[in-house]
């Protein structure tokens, strides 16, 4: 007969690991399917400094690692394929994968979300040497140099805000003619010294081979291109929540992010999301981490309701 497993784990980042971790050491029999490394976002963090209890940093693929050896540990295992298609709402749940299927008393979503990029040529090359993604994660890196932020919402003033704090310049760049971020932010970011911004512009090109030392910027109105010299790139023009495999079977908000509360329930019994997939104020390591704890506890009420 084919096992029936109490949780399968689709995504092997943080948020993941923590519950297979939890799951498994409150004696279910767990299955965490990864389609590449564990740790998903985190294995493009050269150092990750703010994760609590490693004062000296750690890279994203050893904290990955580390995390997958600690869920293993107390028996979860960890399964490396694809996953192809979801069966969320049959008794028991079908995770089908190009190897075969798992069944699931429960599903935990955690496929994470990706930060929307550019497009351009280099981007990928110089991610992690001067292009980055997350202000909170490497803002302290580039400590009194220069940087350009990419965006116009919360995300990118916040981001201008946090970088203009240990950065020397902050450069935000914007397509449009007004910032569409909340009013919250106008007038901290307005009275920032070192932050200028560049308006109805667009970066189209970067600049470096091995390392980024500058970018090209257009003025939408003159066509005017000018080379902006500096040390970092901070893109800031939303994520995608890689919801592609639920869509149709769980809500979604407007976002494309599952809507699922801080009990990390969907609207549908026996599915849980945690980390970047799902809704919610801040997407970090220790967020997803926490939702991981708490949907392995869930977990546990909901079979212990469904088995009587």
């Amino acid at each position: 007969m084919e096992k029936i497993f109490d949780m399968v784990i689709v995504g092997g980042g943080p948020g993941g690991y923590t519950a297979a971790l939890y799951g498994a050491r409150a004696g279910l029999s767990v299955v965490l399917l990864e389609r590449a490394f564990p740790g998903g976002q985190m294995v493009s963090a050269s150092q990750i400094d703010n994760y609590p209890g490693l004062p000296d940093g750690i890279d994203g693929i050893s904290l990955g690692d580390q995390m997958r050896k600690g869920a293993e540990r107390f028996g979860a295992r960890t399964v490396y394929a694809d996953v192809t298609g979801l069966e969320l709402s049959a008794e028991p749940k079908v995770v089908r994968t190009e190897g075969g299927s798992f069944l699931g008393r429960t599903v935990v979503i955690a496929t994470g979300a990706s930060p929307r990029g550019l497009g351009l040529e280099k981007e990928e090359a110089l991610t992690g040497r001067g292009v980055s993604y997350c202000a909170a994660c490497d803002g302290m890196f580039f400590r009194d140099k220069t940087v350009v932020v990419v965006g116009g919402g919360n995300s990118a003033v916040a981001d201008a805000l946090t970088l203009s704090r240990v950065a020397r310049k902050v450069i935000l760049v914007h397509r449009r003619d007004a910032l569409r971020a909340t009013k919250l932010y106008h007038a901290p970011l307005m009275e920032a010294p070192n932050v200028q911004i560049l308006w109805n512009s667009q970066v189209e090109a970067l600049l470096g081979q091995e390392k980024l030392h500058g970018v090209q910027v257009r003025d939408l109105i003159s066509g005017k291109v000018e080379t902006v010299e500096c040390d970092g790139l901070f893109i800031s023009i939303g994520r995608k929540p890689s919801t592609e495999l639920v869509e149709g079977q769980v809500s979604l908000d407007a976002g494309g992010y599952i809507r699922a509360g801080e009990d990390t329930r969907t609207d549908l019994p026996g599915v849980f999301a945690v980390g970047d997939v799902r809704t919610t104020p801040v997407r970090q390591i220790v967020t997803a981490v926490a939702d991981g704890a708490v949907a392995a506890h869930e977990v546990e009420k909901y079979l212990a309701m469904v088995r009587g």
